[in-house]
């Protein structure tokens, strides 16, 4: 979408919010909120006494059902979604409850570490309700879909990104990978996944659960995919032992209801996990950059990077796959890290 067209949208909104609100000054501006890494633009309108978002999800680029569709059902579900004051599906523009400016991401950057486990407990209620909520109308996490998402590590990061060279042996490696972490993956039972619960879409709204936003991707899958997402976060890590005790409460909450093994094996499918979904996001990050023209994922990259490296050191399993990360993967991954 060119600059030209963008205006002519950005306009179209805005006139098209102003008309769901009557009394509000026809003049009033569209002040911008954010973009994400999806074709969808979001701005605030001032609104009397409260701001609404609206947002521009182009038809022809963003497949807006999705997101109505989960919101409205997790809604019904009594979790804290943006509620959907107006939805034209065909122009694709939406209009939902501002849930203001306070991620949960900036109130981790401002807490101490020994005070980490309590700011992050709201995210655990918000985990072990979202696990109660019926996700049998959802897609299904299978393999396809586990293996399509780690297909993105060697085609966008590996080859596009960093300019290696993929040989067959390499590849060989990359599919034995993959295998070992579907079965992990698999193993698991099922619950409602956010798919990327963390701490950039969880917003402190009041004293109240945290809102959670960007849920459109939601799927049936592995318990422990949404946790992970929060405990070992690609914009900010989180100690050990922190990771650790969140995981433990997790575990403690869901053990009888989801019947758990113990908690050495969950932390195991914890970390599995989260290799996988680690190995997909630095793929994605790739592909944002050099596919859609947004670089601003760059920088994570090496910490995304450091989790895929501290999760296959720490399996047998995994161990080769380690040792070829750091003779012919790091290399590039520092270059790269040096440029961001």
């Amino acid at each position: 979408m060119d600059d030209a067209e963008r205006t002519r949208r950005t306009e179209a909104l805005r006139r098209w919010a102003l008309a769901k609100l009557p009394g509000v000054d026809v003049a009033t501006p569209l002040e911008k909120v954010s973009d994400d890494a999806s074709f969808r633009r979001y701005f605030r309108l001032p609104a009397g006494d409260r701001n609404v978002v609206v947002v521009d999800a182009p038809p022809d680029l963003e497949d807006s059902g999705p997101f109505v569709a989960v919101g409205r059902h997790l809604h019904a579900a009594g979790v804290r979604v943006p509620r959907q004051l107006h939805v034209d599906l065909e122009a694709g523009f939406m209009m939902l409850e501002d849930f203001g400016n306070e991620l949960l991401l900036r109130v981790v950057a401002r807490t101490a570490d020994a005070d980490l486990e309590t700011a992050y407990g709201r995210a655990v209620d918000g985990l072990v309700q979202l696990a109660g909520v019926d996700a049998g109308e959802l897609p299904a996490y299978d393999a396809t879909l586990l293996r399509s998402e780690m297909a993105l590590f060697p085609e966008w990061f590996c080859e596009a990104q960093l300019g290696l060279k993929l040989d067959s042996a390499a590849r060989a490696r990359l599919e034995n990978v993959t295998g070992f972490l579907v079965d992990a993956a698999l193993e698991q039972p099922t619950v409602f996944v956010h798919r990327d619960y963390h701490s950039r879409n969880l917003m402190v709204v009041d004293d109240g659960p945290l809102g959670m936003i960007d849920f459109q991707d939601a799927v049936r899958g592995p318990v422990t995919y949404d946790l992970v997402s929060l405990v070992k976060d690609c914009y900010v890590r989180l100690p050990r032992r922190v990771v650790e005790r969140i995981a433990a409460r997790y575990h403690a909450e869901l053990a009888d209801s989801q019947a758990l093994p113990d908690l050495p094996a969950f932390l195991r499918w914890m970390d599995l996990m989260g290799l996988q979904r680690h190995i997909k996001c630095a793929g994605i990050f790739s592909r944002l950059n050099l596919r859609d023209g947004k670089p601003g994922y760059l920088p994570d990259i090496p910490l995304v990077f450091s989790y895929i490296r501290g999760a296959a050191a720490t399996f047998d399993e995994l161990r080769d796959f380690d040792a070829w990360l750091g003779a012919v993967v790091a290399p590039g991954v520092a270059t790269l890290a040096g440029r961001s």
